[in-house]
């Protein structure tokens, strides 16, 4: 019996030192593989006209679970100025869902919150400065090559009073390295 005890014990140790050691090397590789999954980048905007000028900064960065699916966040800022009449400064962030059907396609969802500070003078002096959050839900389709894709969202929660866009439809480019 005690040969018995010992055969048991022997092989219950030996198990358990496997799939410590097994454990142990799929930790390792489950570190050292995430960051192969994860890709950065976002988007960066310049416009100017007349008296008007616009600067946007985005980054992000995604978790590619697979080939079809992946999650991220971003982080957004832009500034706004009429010379002489209008200022803005937008921030905040975004949760970002994508789904790749095949390969060229890329279906998205967009959680977006984004705090407004605006101020007005000359002209506008009538109006008051106003700080608001303005949230958004985008639902968006694009075409993909490689690392870039073009492509349409439209904000579900689209208000005209409240919104940073100009319209619900927005046109977006994606690049992820």
């Amino acid at each position: 019996m005690n040969y018995f005890k010992l055969q048991i014990t022997l092989i219950t140790i030996s198990l358990f030192s496997v799939l410590n050691v097994s454990a142990q090397i799929n930790s390792s590789a489950q570190e050292s593989s995430f960051w192969e999954h994860v890709r950065f980048g976002g988007s960066l905007g310049l416009s100017t006209s007349n008296d008007f000028f616009t600067l946007g900064v985005a980054p992000s960065a995604i978790y590619e679970f697979n080939q079809q699916f992946a999650l991220g966040v971003s982080l957004n800022y832009t500034y706004n100025q009429l010379k002489n009449q209008y200022k803005s400064n937008i921030y905040g962030g975004s949760i970002l869902g994508l789904f790749h059907p095949i390969p060229e396609i890329q279906l998205s969802a967009e959680l977006e919150q984004l705090r407004v500070n605006r101020s007005f003078e000359g002209n506008f002096s009538g109006l008051e400065d106003d700080n608001y959050w303005a949230p958004a839900l985008f639902v968006g389709a694009g075409y993909r090559t490689n690392n870039i894709t073009l492509g349409l969202r439209y904000d579900l929660l689209y208000n005209d009073n409240r919104s940073v866009y100009a319209s619900a439809l927005t046109p977006f480019i994606r690049v992820y390295f």
